[in-house]
């Protein structure tokens, strides 16, 4: 069964950097379309940034492009999100989840969170003075 856990989070100034990870185990992590959604309190759960099986394709939520950079190393089953210039609008509870089915279009997948089968149980960031 696949397993998912996200480290990285904690609490940063506004301007700060965090690098999140999520490290994956129980399958081979290129089989994987892997995606970061977030969930800020009193809001729903939106998508972040998602990367395709071998990392040459990318996409992200606006608001956080130029920011935020996804990547993967398959060989450390560990895909990263590399979060700079952070604002306080960026606080929220960060998950990574995981697809193996072709169903999952990396150009619509921020949208879709639905489309992911296995998540991690999160990793909360919190931006702030």
């Amino acid at each position: 069964q696949l397993q998912l856990v996200e480290s990285g989070g904690g609490l940063v100034q506004p301007g700060g950097s965090l690098r999140l990870s999520c490290a994956v185990s129980g399958s081979t992590l290129n089989n994987y379309v892997i995606g970061w959604f977030r969930q800020a309190p009193g809001k729903g759960r939106e998508g972040v940034s998602c990367i395709s099986r071998s990392g040459g394709n990318t996409n992200y939520l606006g608001s956080v492009r130029g920011r935020f950079t996804i990547s993967r190393d398959n060989a450390k089953n560990t895909v990263y999100l590399q979060m700079n210039s952070l604002r306080p609008e960026d606080t929220a509870d960060y998950y990574c989840a995981a697809e193996i089915s072709s169903k999952v279009l990396v150009s619509l997948c921020v949208y879709r969170p639905s489309d992911f089968g296995s998540w991690g149980q999160g990793t909360q960031v919190t931006v702030s003075t």
